[in-house]
């Protein structure tokens, strides 16, 4: 009895949550201090506190992972409107990831995955989820993860590295991948220091993903990266080599840079890259299709603060053709009001952004020219 009205109280308080108009809500948020190209617009979609990772259901529902308030939201939505959010799951292990698949929800701790069959049908009532694999390590520093399907049908799971830099073991510094039933454990990637998030191109199905560089080596270096993995096997340089051309000064004497993959792109230096999106909505003129959108959650240790917005990366033959600032103004000055997580293409083309630092969800749209 004790854990239903712990599951109730839950619940009503997650829908208290959406019982403020949006309109009221949006006045905590200097909204109209983001700066977008013209024809854009952002609203807000959602309160959701501690918002992290998204995933979109089947059945007009986004799952949403948190990191420091150890809860996974379901958001129902009509339209572009945000209609109830419910708590699935609290009191876990810094659960940043969330993965939809065949109608069950992928849930990352630190340590696990976790699985909650037919979850669609069972939002107020989740019950006890399955436990894919508890086989991952259980260090906290860069110990949350983000989670996602491959085209391959694998789970994407990303280790970081349990130190700001030091030469990981093999279970550190890599994405790997596994089966939907958590078995067929492979790295996918090695020296990766510690992505948040990646995507796969949808006209080539391979794999993009964003890398933080490390700390303390001064404001402009080493810059974050967005990488490209056309294949399994590759090696990204940490933590001999940073940005694709920067030996560590500790362990670049054992390898040099020509020996890793370089980045597709340098994002900029402590920008704190992290969700990744290819566009594949309609919605946005025709030159955004299959274009990238990064997440950059901002600096955090660097003089003058950096990063605090969404990039754009147009992708050309596997290769770079162009990057730029879509949208900036979560910083002010060095001043900051939210900070840019995830992101996810919504069925009427619409872009969300989460921010856990404002507790909330964006919907960025595409109005037209006057």
């Amino acid at each position: 009895m004790k854990i239903n009205l712990l599951r109730l109280a839950s619940t009503a308080l997650a829908a208290a949550v959406l019982a403020t108009p949006l309109a009221e809500a949006a006045d905590r948020l200097p909204l109209e201090k983001i700066k977008l190209p013209p024809g854009f617009e952002i609203s807000l979609f959602a309160d959701v506190p501690n918002a992290r990772s998204l995933a979109l259901g089947k059945d007009k529902v986004l799952f949403i992972g948190t990191r420091t308030a150890g809860r996974v939201y379901a958001l129902r939505y009509r339209g572009d409107k945000a209609t109830q959010l419910i708590t699935l799951a609290s009191r876990l292990s810094m659960p940043n990831g969330v993965a939809f698949r065949d109608g069950a929800l992928y849930v990352a701790e630190v340590s696990r995955i976790l699985r909650f069959d037919d979850i669609e049908a069972h939002l107020e009532n989740p019950g006890k989820p399955a436990i894919v694999t508890d086989g991952f390590p259980g260090d906290w520093h860069h110990g949350w993860k983000f989670i996602r399907f491959g085209p391959d049908g694998m789970l994407y799971v990303p280790v970081g590295a349990p130190c700001n830099n030091c030469e990981p073991d093999e279970r550190h510094g890599l994405i790997s991948r596994i089966r939907p039933d958590g078995t067929g454990y492979e790295v996918f990637a090695r020296g990766v220091r510690n992505s948040v998030g990646f995507d796969w191109d949808p006209r080539s199905g391979e794999l993009w993903f964003t890398d933080n560089g490390r700390d303390w080596l001064g404001d402009d270096s080493p810059s974050d990266e967005l990488d490209h993995a056309p294949k399994a096997g590759m090696h990204f340089g940490y933590p001999y080599c940073h940005q694709g051309d920067t030996p560590d000064p500790e362990f670049g004497g054992k390898h040099g840079c020509a020996e890793f993959v370089p980045p597709a792109v340098k994002l900029g230096p402590h920008v704190a890259a992290l969700g990744v999106r290819f566009y594949t909505g309609s919605m946005f003129p025709p030159e955004y299709r299959n274009n990238i959108f990064v997440a950059e959650h901002g600096s955090w240790n660097r003089s003058k603060k950096i990063g605090y917005r969404i990039a754009r990366v147009v992708v050309e033959g596997g290769r770079v053709a162009k990057h730029e600032v879509f949208a900036e103004g979560w910083l002010d000055g060095d001043s900051s009001w939210g900070r840019p997580v995830d992101l996810q293409v919504m069925p009427d083309g619409s872009l969300l952004v989460s921010d856990d630092d404002a507790g909330a969800i964006y919907r960025i749209s595409y109005r037209g020219l006057n």
